[in-house]
């Protein structure tokens, strides 16, 4: 039987491009498969300078929560804008589109937060933005459904 250690080390983690574009992504890791957890999500992600992890959105079953670890930028919600840095955490909790949430990088240098969320299936995500959804189910690496629509 293979052993999986219960800890991580952050900077010995081999993270996965995930940048989309100039605007979008991040390098990432999901810690939640190597920690062998499937009830609860961790990720970490590592934002560049003026990039989103993802576009303004809401879930309507899971919350988030973030911890940023080091660099600066701003948190974006339904309420508007506020600063956020070392230390800081963040809730985004499940809901309609008042609960709709961005973090993004303002500094100029790398942003890196540890995500944490709810698994719960299936999911809807609104993006306000664009006016477009998601609906998905199944874990990030192996979704057993995904449609985005508008």
């Amino acid at each position: 039987m293979s052993t999986t250690s219960p800890v991580i080390k952050l900077s010995n983690l081999e993270l996965v491009d995930g940048t989309r574009d100039e605007k979008y992504g991040s390098r990432y890791a999901a810690l939640s498969p190597l920690l062998r957890m499937s009830h609860l999500g961790a990720g970490y992600d590592v934002i560049a300078p003026g990039h989103r992890i993802c576009p303004f959105h809401n879930h309507h079953a899971n919350d988030e929560f973030y911890v940023v670890l080091e660099g600066n930028g701003t948190y974006r919600n339904a309420q508007g804008d506020f600063a956020v840095g070392v230390g800081d955490v963040i809730g985004a909790p499940a809901g309609g589109r008042d609960t709709a949430h961005q973090i993004i990088n303002t500094s100029d240098a790398d942003l890196r937060v540890l995500v944490i969320s709810s698994m719960r299936e299936p999911d809807v995500c609104e993006y306000p933005d664009s006016d477009k959804f998601l609906v998905m189910a199944g874990p990030q690496d192996a979704r057993t459904f995904r449609h985005i629509g508008q």
